[in-house]
């Protein structure tokens, strides 16, 4: 018997539910999850705070988008302003709005978390047939070099060049016509995300899916949560429309988010050991803009299908990088050119000759780099604090000259930095001149659409948040499967990793309510 979508904003009573599972929210780990679960004969409610989505809500517009599908209407910023963070906040989560890009989890990577944090169990032969399973499902696979819209050519052109590593990524994609509007939502249904793939399947096995509806808290008793409690929301500028929705189940998952997780753990009042929001991850990013002579029109085709890790690792001084190029749709790109007046508009009217290539750096892998800190806003909301340190400051410089250097050999009339004022160079000989700039909060632009981190998975109860399993420190009924266990960031895109970590953590999950995957 198939399930339903129930929107809270609909609703004139309040409204109760039961099920074995519940799980909070629908992005890339609760989704997955909730299809294994339901695909055993698990009872599950997932609830999520955005909207429910389809391909015909997707109009192609940035100014419907972001209010739409993104956190704070894409607007949300670390709490002293200086990184901006592009969450999703819809039926899908971020997999609505990212750029498709995906990767299995580095083996490096597992070994750190097994070695320095005592994850347990965690391992890439371990994982392998979960990456299996969701790479079939979701139609994971490599995106043709020729295929390469102009804009990652020159990423991938300009560090052949300079015989650095670079190659194609991998998309969950499917039909995809490679219109390059990825963030905005897929209008035929081309990207593989949770509201195509793995939320219907849940649904046709019997999930029921509330959507407008923002938990408040999970109310708890000793060491068992006993209810989901949240609010029925028209929109995300809405007030609460005063009708509650409560769901009691046997086992509770909170899968919403590196940022959200946290929060809603605190208001709740989970905090054993005083760790949950510590260790949050960012990935955070810096830009640079290439002008060509002729056009690039970065708005148009996959907008990420090309990278490079020849500086993942990290060295002496400095944290570990890698560049991917960014899609130059016009709201995005006005948000972040420094210009205003005269200048603005002719940056705008250019725009069809301008590159995004950006550096991801790898943050959390450090002695002393803990990332950030979710606490919360009065009023409950999410407030993330990440400071910049002298290591990632330094790091910053370091990698914004590689991106100048790229963009210049790949054949750029000039390459601009993001700063408050910034600096056009137009050759390799005024590289230089870079080094007279200054780096960190407010200095120039940095944004992030990676979040990691919050609830840390591993093995010692004073340092982590949740253990190896997936559950929370001293609560018997509560797991934890998103992003925000990953004890470091990546050094990839996150999104396969969760999916495979959903896909893993099923089994756990599953146990709690008597049954055996």
């Amino acid at each position: 018997m198939s399930g339903s979508i129930i929107d809270a904003a609909t609703l004139t009573k309040p409204l109760e539910l039961t099920a074995q599972v519940a799980i909070i929210g629908s992005g890339a780990g609760g989704s997955v999850l909730a299809a294994r679960l339901t695909a055993a004969g698990v009872s599950v409610v997932m609830v999520e705070a955005g909207p429910w989505i389809s391909k015909e809500d997707f109009k192609l517009r940035e100014e419907q988008a972001y209010g739409l599908m993104y956190q704070d209407r894409g607007t949300r910023f670390t709490g002293d302003g200086s990184i901006g963070i592009l969450q999703g906040r819809a039926a899908g989560g971020g997999t609505a709005i990212n750029w498709t890009t995906c990767y299995r989890t580095p083996d490096h990577v597992l070994d750190h978390w097994a070695h320095q944090h005592g994850v347990e169990g965690l391992t890439s032969a371990v994982l392998e047939p979960h990456f299996d399973t969701v790479e079939q499902r979701l139609n994971i696979f490599e995106w043709p070099v020729e295929s390469a819209n102009a804009n990652n050519r020159k990423l991938l052109d300009g560090a052949r060049k300079l015989g650095w590593q670079a190659g194609p990524t991998k998309r969950n994609v499917k039909g995809c016509v490679n219109s390059g509007y990825c963030g905005m939502g897929c209008p035929v249904d081309g990207k593989q995300a949770m509201h195509v793939t793995y939320i219907p399947d849940a649904i046709q096995a019997g999930m029921n899916l509330v959507v407008n509806c923002p938990i408040d808290r999970l109310v708890h008793e000793g060491s068992k949560v006993t209810a989901v409690v949240g609010q029925a929301q028209a929109n995300a500028d809405s007030e609460p429309l005063g009708q509650a929705v409560t769901i009691r189940a046997e086992t509770v998952v909170v899968s919403g988010g590196a940022l959200n997780s946290p929060a809603l753990l605190l208001r709740s009042g989970l905090n054993s050991n005083g760790r949950v929001g510590k260790r949050t991850f960012l990935h955070p990013v810096i830009g640079i803009l290439g002008k060509y002579a002729d056009p690039v029109q970065g708005f148009y085709g996959a907008p990420q299908s090309v990278a490079s890790h020849h500086f993942a690792k990290p060295e002496a001084g400095r944290m570990g990088f890698f560049f991917e190029a960014a899609p130059v749709h016009p709201m995005l790109a006005a948000s972040v050119l420094p210009a205003m007046g005269d200048a603005a508009q002719k940056a705008m009217g250019e725009l069809s000759h301008f590159s995004a290539l950006i550096a991801l750096h790898i943050d959390g892998f450090a002695p002393g780099d803990d990332g950030g800190t979710v606490s919360l806003r009065p009023g409950g909301l999410p407030k993330l604090d990440y400071p910049i340190s002298d290591v990632f400051a330094r790091t910053l410089k370091i990698s914004h000259r590689k991106l100048a250097e790229l963009t210049l050999e790949a054949g750029a009339e000039w390459a601009m930095t993001l700063h408050t004022r910034p600096l056009q160079l137009k050759g390799k000989s005024d590289l230089e001149a870079l080094d007279g700039l200054a780096y960190g909060a407010h200095e120039h632009f940095l944004v992030s659409a990676h979040q990691m981190g919050g609830c840390a998975m591993g093995r010692d109860e004073d340092l982590s948040v949740v253990d190896s399993q997936f559950r929370l420190r001293g609560m018997d009924n509560v797991f934890v499967v998103d992003g925000s266990v990953f004890p470091t960031s990546l050094g990839v895109n996150p999104s396969q990793t969760i999916y495979g970590l959903a896909h893993y953590g099923a089994e756990f999950v599953a146990k709690s309510v008597g049954v055996s995957l």
